[in-house]
């Protein structure tokens, strides 16, 4: 794939202005005027099991504390969707939500998979109609994000023509509360995709925008923040390239240090800079703050060997990122260092998806073995091991385990985190790109081409 991601990050700090951002009014269709229905059930709040967003948390750290200790792992149920579900499930009490690529979101019991409900948002786009891409029907692909202070579940749909839609569907009942077209600020609508999961933070949600696999047409990498209340006007950031410089690492933002952290991909220029190839740095008002890119960005963008394949990792005052060239750079979180600025670099492998954060432990969502990276206390990155099985997906750490997937071949791991070898493996069928499974109480969720399958960890 060729797309191009920047890491951003987002940091309150006063008086900062830079390129690309916009304050813009909100477009039409204009959002309901209240984002909870008359007569609603109070929200639900999210527990210390639940798992309300991509990686369990803003921080995207991956970990499930709660997750009951790991015993023989073995299939619960298996629920068939209206498409394939490329987002991460969450778990919000006796609830799993998926939204697939037919524009549906459900609402399953834990207890057993059954439908409780299901909201359709509007026709899906073919994949005939799509200038190029790589999924088909495009319809939901980011994972939804779940906002307790409303009880909406937040999602965007693309729908028939290209066009992007925020909702808000009740976690309750299935009831659509809000919806507000969200377009991304510059380029051909078309031409984007949406596939970095939403964060929801202190009452705004943010969404990133990247480009189609084939990086056709006119796009450029955006983030853009909206009121979850339904009402006012949008934030928006947009890399300030010509053209591409998407933001589409499945994990969107990583919280953290008082700042979002994107991860971008490589721009159209190969001469002056465009913040491509970069991990950045935004406020919550989507103003840029700081900004890394490597010093060889130039080539990065030439030869497609950018940093935009992996989420970045925050570890307390460290960013972690790596890209396709295989090259892992720490970052000072307060400090990203501009170009060329990082604080050490090692190679580690070539990473897509989104790693997870134990410690002082990343575990990295490499192309071919799953790594673990740690970070010692004179500053330095140490690769500790290498998976011993083919193991390509996003992983998450619960249980006494690191959770990860073989995607080519269908396969759920439990590798031992010490060792990186498998305590527990089990097929889970056919199931999309950067894979990762949710962990909750006694179970492991997926998302698969069909629909959701859940496993007993014990």
């Amino acid at each position: 794939m060729r797309a191009v991601i920047a890491v951003v990050v987002l940091a309150t700090v006063a008086g900062c202005s830079a390129p690309g951002v916009a304050e813009a009014p909100a477009p039409a269709p204009p959002p309901m005027s209240s984002p909870r229905p008359p007569g609603a059930a109070p929200p639900v709040a999210v527990g210390a099991a639940d798992w309300p967003t991509y990686h369990h948390d803003n921080a995207r750290t991956g970990v499930a504390d709660q997750l009951a200790p790991l015993g023989t792992l073995r299939a619960a149920w298996q629920a068939k969707l209206d498409g394939a579900v490329y987002g991460q499930p969450l778990v919000i009490g006796d609830r799993v939500i998926a939204a697939t690529e037919h524009n549906t979101v459900y609402a399953l019991a834990a207890a057993d998979g059954h439908v409780l409900w299901s909201a359709s948002l509007g026709r899906p786009v073919n994949g005939s109609d799509l200038p190029c891409g790589n999924i088909d029907p495009l319809g939901i692909t980011g994972t939804p994000a779940y906002d307790q202070a409303t009880g909406l579940i937040f999602v965007v749909a693309e729908t028939e023509g290209g066009r992007h839609t925020l909702a808000g569907v009740d976690l309750a009942s299935g009831a659509v509360s809000l919806r507000r077209a969200l377009p991304p600020p510059k380029g051909d609508e078309i031409a984007h995709q949406q596939r970095s999961a939403l964060t929801v933070l202190d009452g705004w949600v943010y969404v990133a925008y990247g480009g189609l696999f084939g990086d056709c047409g006119n796009y450029i990498g955006s983030v853009v923040a909206a009121p979850t209340a339904g009402t006012g006007p949008l934030r928006s950031y947009t890399v300030p390239t010509t053209r591409e410089a998407g933001i589409w690492a499945p994990g969107g933002a990583a919280v953290g240090n008082g700042r979002l952290y994107y991860a971008v991909g490589n721009g159209e220029s190969t001469q002056d800079y465009d913040h491509s190839d970069s991990v950045l740095a935004l406020t919550p008002q989507l103003t840029l703050a700081d900004s890394f890119s490597p010093a060889q960005w130039m080539a990065d963008n030439a030869a497609d060997l950018d940093l935009g394949s992996m989420s970045p990792a925050v570890v307390g005052d460290r960013v972690l990122t790596v890209g396709k060239r295989g090259v892992g750079y720490l970052l000072d979180a307060a400090r990203l260092g501009g170009i060329g600025g990082q604080l050490t670099r090692t190679s580690i492998c070539q990473a897509f998806g989104g790693p997870s954060v134990a410690g002082s432990t990343v575990y990295i969502p490499c192309t071919d073995r799953t790594r673990a990276v740690d970070l010692d206390p004179t500053g330095g990155l140490r690769v500790r091991w290498t998976a011993s099985v083919l193991a390509d997906g996003s992983p998450v750490v619960g249980g006494g385990a690191v959770w990860v997937t073989d995607t080519d071949h269908g396969i759920l791991y439990a590798l031992d985190p010490a060792t990186g070898t498998p305590r527990q493996q089990i097929e889970v069928g056919d199931l999309p790109h950067f894979a990762s499974p949710t962990l909750a109480g006694t179970r492991a969720y997926l998302g698969t081409n069909r629909g959701v399958v859940a496993l007993n960890v014990r």
